[in-house]
């Protein structure tokens, strides 16, 4: 999935403007494909978020410890929902005032961005939760 679906974007974003400006060269190429390239940059935060789930899914089936896979996959996928959610909102649309592609406010109302963000800061905290609830059990299984 995060293969076919990086290569989405890809090709949406990279290689068909290149395709584009290969055929109908104009001087303000880069400047609309560094505009791609910003408005993509939350969907690869988010594909990375499930890069990660990918990976956590592999080391349990390769046999580790559910409880430190989970507190490492938790903070990671937070991490990048967090990251996508607060580009999206704020980032992105503040870059593109400053290149020029769009005028207007500064943050974008993105619903999803918004919500993704802050499930993934939530995320992130469970998986420190779960972090400290594994040395809260190891230093109880010490003491029996």
């Amino acid at each position: 999935m995060v293969a076919s679906v990086g290569g989405l974007l890809a090709l949406m974003h990279v290689v068909a403007p290149a395709a584009h400006w290969l055929r109908n060269p104009s001087p303000d190429f880069p400047w609309r494909f560094g505009g791609d390239l910003i408005w993509a940059s939350p969907a690869v935060c988010y594909l990375l978020g499930v890069w990660f789930i990918g990976r956590a899914m592999g080391q349990l089936a390769r046999g580790r410890l559910i409880q430190p896979t989970l507190a490492s996959a938790l903070r990671r996928v937070g991490l990048s929902l967090g990251f996508g959610g607060v580009i999206s909102v704020f980032v992105v649309t503040n870059l593109l005032r400053l290149l020029g592609h769009t005028s207007g406010g500064y943050l974008h109302f993105d619903v999803a961005g918004m919500t993704l963000g802050m499930i993934g800061g939530a995320l992130f905290l469970l998986g420190r939760v779960v972090d400290q609830a594994g040395a809260v059990q190891a230093e109880l299984d010490e003491m029996i």
